[in-house]
């Protein structure tokens, strides 16, 4: 019996120009939306009134799964990154550096060079 590798992976739901994501493990060949074998969390990506992006992690079983060989995909290591369950993931380095550069040219300030 040859089993399927196993993603952890982000599947879309809510409505046109409001999404919302499930954090799913699933078979690699399952369709994104599709079935899955267990939801594991749940991803907002629209920012609150407080300007912040909603995550909900069981962390348990998603270290269970990590445990049994499943990969996560590189939207859903970031956000294992910033949660601290596996290692930052090295794009999310550059992409805060990115983001302050351009604010700092917004706003005229040169904190790089301080």
């Amino acid at each position: 019996v040859v089993e399927m590798p196993v993603r952890i992976r982000l599947s879309l739901h809510g409505c046109t120009n409001r999404p919302f994501y499930h954090i799913v493990v699933a078979p690699s060949r399952f369709k994104r939306d599709g079935r899955h074998l267990e939801q594991v969390g749940s991803f907002d990506p629209m920012p609150n009134y407080n300007n912040e992006k909603l995550v909900a992690l069981n962390i348990d079983r998603i270290r269970y799964w990590l445990s049994v060989g499943a990969e996560p995909t590189k939207p859903v290591y970031k956000i294992l990154g910033l949660a601290g369950i596996l290692p930052v993931h090295p794009r999310s380095y550059l992409e805060t550096e990115r983001r302050l550069r351009d604010i700092n040219n917004r706003t005229g300030i040169d904190k790089t060079k301080e």
